[in-house]
């Protein structure tokens, strides 16, 4: 069965900041959703379902948050799904909510994704002993430091390059309004002169822990053509790609994961691209350690495995450049955890209808948004075009 046409309609962030304690998690939800909502012109009485997304619940310490907050964010009466795919569960929702559209169950659906760090503690929850499974006692951080070092000993990659993605990515957070960390007196000396956590991971080549939430509202090609008639732009989805693999198996590359490599495959296949880098004007790639830049370039198919790195260091990933990636400043500036991967599908519809602000890229006309998730096990991603497929 081919599928409906889908488009996004507009989208609504939070600012991200390191603790919201003047808002519960549904009034923190609310602000993405009356943004987004605002953005596509369309009432409560326009949305058909909602698609809610969440990291794990021992982020914030409470288990199953959406059940108490489906009456809180619009939801009562109409069908509700939550999706958790850890990291990545940002990027999933939306992919999730687009299929309910393209599937043709619904016309318009609201999804929305979201982390209140400040209410629990990322780091200790992913050390805690879960069974059946290796034990991480250092968080993200002290997970991925092996695999990045991997990368630099697989690649020859010079040891500048994670700091080169840090000053980009930080610089251009400071003139996204959204964006947690400002720092626009950023320099390479600076990020290498900071401290040492994992080894090569400094401290500010590390993203933040932020408070925030991201929501996007997904409409029919009849409301999207009646949105364009109106002298409205919207991101029309080309295409969308999931894919899994398990955490540890014999043979496993968690440098260049194969679960990544399929799903972008699948990508641009469905999206009819056979040379992404030429082809796609931006990107929002899921960098939440600065080393990750130049990896998922390979894993994305924009460079062959131990170029990517050249990529970067050329200064092509930055605005301006080749392949600009991160102009919102990514998850290197803002990290509200569950909702990490939904801002990099916003900012992709946000670069496509031209409503990015300081950080738009110019005449972008296709756009990657990605996430990933767990121990680069879980990968969502889309295509979006300012122009219908």
């Amino acid at each position: 069965m081919s599928k409906h046409p889908a488009a996004v309609l507009g989208t609504g962030q939070t600012h991200y900041v390191a603790k919201r304690h003047d808002v519960s998690m549904s009034g923190l939800l609310r602000e993405a959703i009356d943004r987004a909502m605002q953005d596509a012109e369309v009432t409560w009485d326009d949305i058909d379902a909602v698609v809610v997304g969440k990291a794990p619940d021992l982020f914030e310490g409470v288990m199953m948050p959406e059940l108490f907050m489906a009456d809180a964010i619009g939801a009562t009466g109409k069908p509700l799904l939550r999706v958790h795919t850890a990291g990545s569960v940002g990027g999933s929702t939306a992919v999730v909510a687009s299929s309910l559209v393209q599937s043709g169950v619904h016309r318009r659906v609201l999804a929305v994704a979201w982390e209140k760090q400040s209410e629990s503690n990322a780091m200790w929850a992913l050390s805690i002993p879960v069974p059946f499974n290796m034990p991480v006692g250092a968080g993200a951080g002290g997970y991925f430091a092996p695999h990045v070092r991997s990368y630099i000993r697989r690649s020859h990659a010079p040891e500048h390059i994670g700091a080169m993605v840090d000053v980009k990515d930080r610089l251009n957070g400071s003139i996204n309004p959204y964006a947690h960390l400002k720092q626009p007196n950023i320099t390479l000396e600076s990020v290498q002169a900071s401290q040492m956590l994992w080894d090569p991971i400094r401290y500010d080549e590390t993203c933040p822990s932020s408070d925030g939430a991201c929501a996007i509202v997904i409409g029919d090609e009849e409301t999207a053509r009646a949105r364009e008639a109106d002298g409205k732009k919207v991101a029309w989805i080309h295409a969308t790609a999931m894919r899994t693999e398990p955490t540890t198996f014999a043979g496993r590359d968690q440098v260049n994961p194969q679960a990544g490599r399929d799903a972008a495959a699948a990508l641009w296949k469905a999206a009819g691209i056979t040379d992404p880098l030429s082809e796609i004007d931006v990107a929002e790639i899921y960098v939440p350690f600065s080393w990750f830049e130049p990896m998922w370039l390979e894993n994305l198919g924009f460079m062959a495995e131990g170029e990517g790195w050249k990529l970067t260091e050329a200064g092509d990933t930055a605005i301006g450049g080749q392949l600009p990636v991160n102009c919102s400043g990514g998850v290197l500036s803002s990290n509200p955890i569950g909702a990490s991967g939904m801002i990099r599908f916003a900012e992709a519809a946000m670069q496509v209808m031209h409503r990015a602000g300081d950080h738009q890229v110019e005449n972008a006309k296709k756009a990657l948004g990605h996430a990933y998730g767990g121990g680069s096990q879980y990968f969502s991603m889309w295509v979006v075009g300012s122009e219908q497929p």
